[in-house]
């Protein structure tokens, strides 16, 4: 208590204000590095916003896919985030892996009360086809926790779990994220990811739904651009998120953001092409400039 004390006195005393805003990434950690908590901290970096980090969930996972997940106990998940938001200024709280319908929850009380941004990338299957959260979770997304989100990241598998629907073409795609946009009020933004997407082109198009208030009446942006061929892609979806967040608490605009996290994704992944780590599917080349 002395020291926190004198540490307060010290920062008064530099003339010091504690305005800087920052995010916080909330998901699964990654030993590998590619995915999860590790690359919402590198692209954090290196877009150049600052991050505080609560881990829900362990997993063993690498290149080659992931064998096996640990949630971590939801009163600890619930503490890593209070603790945070008791002390720095988190403007932007971005979300990835849940675990479980008990960490869910227990995010839930813990940002019930948050007023600021909320980015949910839904990570609920990896690309190898596991399940990263217990059945019971989906119920509890879908009926609580999507209440607390300003802005959905889903690829185009996850949004078909969240809405169960058939997203098999861009009419499917927007018609189901038009249904979580009436569905959850306090939702601004949609953003669909079509790196999953499955056609005869060399072209990727990506959607940003958006339902500014006070007319709530739907507006959508799409970005189309060529299909970078790359065996480095584990972590892609969680790396946009992180930009997205990252350009969003930056410019304050749903529309900058996603050109932006578009334009860094590909750029990103353009220049990891070369390179070769692990024995799978290899990670983004975050630290490069």
């Amino acid at each position: 208590m002395v020291f926190v004390c004198y540490s307060y006195f010290i920062f008064k005393m530099s003339g010091l204000k504690d305005s800087q805003k920052v995010a916080l990434t909330i998901a699964g950690s990654d030993p590998s590095g590619g995915a999860g908590i590790q690359a919402d901290l590198k692209t954090f970096t290196a877009i150049g916003v600052y991050s505080g980090a609560a881990i829900s969930s362990l997993t063993i996972q690498n290149t080659q896919g992931v064998f096996a997940i640990q949630p971590i106990d939801p009163a600890l998940v619930k503490d890593q985030i209070a603790c945070v938001l008791s002390d720095l200024n988190v403007s932007h709280i971005k979300i990835g892996m849940l675990g479980s319908a008990a960490v869910a929850e227990s995010i839930y009380d813990a940002l019930v009360n948050f007023s600021g941004e909320i980015i949910y990338d839904p990570v609920l299957v990896s690309s190898s086809g596991r399940q990263l959260i217990d059945l019971a979770g989906y119920d509890t997304i879908r009926d609580q926790f999507l209440k607390l989100c300003t802005v959905l990241t889903p690829n185009i598998p996850e949004l078909s779990l969240l809405t169960n629907r058939d997203c098999i073409n861009k009419d499917s795609c927007l018609a189901a994220a038009e249904i979580l946009l009436q569905q959850h009020e306090n939702l601004r933004s949609v953003v669909i990811t079509g790196g999953h997407c499955k056609n005869e082109t060399n072209s990727i198009s990506d959607y940003l739904l958006t339902v500014p208030e006070p007319s709530r009446q739907v507006r959508l942006k799409e970005i189309s651009h060529p299909r970078i061929a790359s065996h480095n892609t584990h972590g892609t979806g969680c790396t946009f998120s992180a930009a997205f967040t990252a350009y969003h608490l930056l410019t304050g605009d749903d529309t900058e953001a996603f050109h932006k996290a578009t334009g860094y994704m590909d750029a990103l992944i353009k220049k990891s092409v070369p390179f070769k780590i692990g024995h799978g599917t290899g990670p983004l080349m975050h630290h490069l400039k």
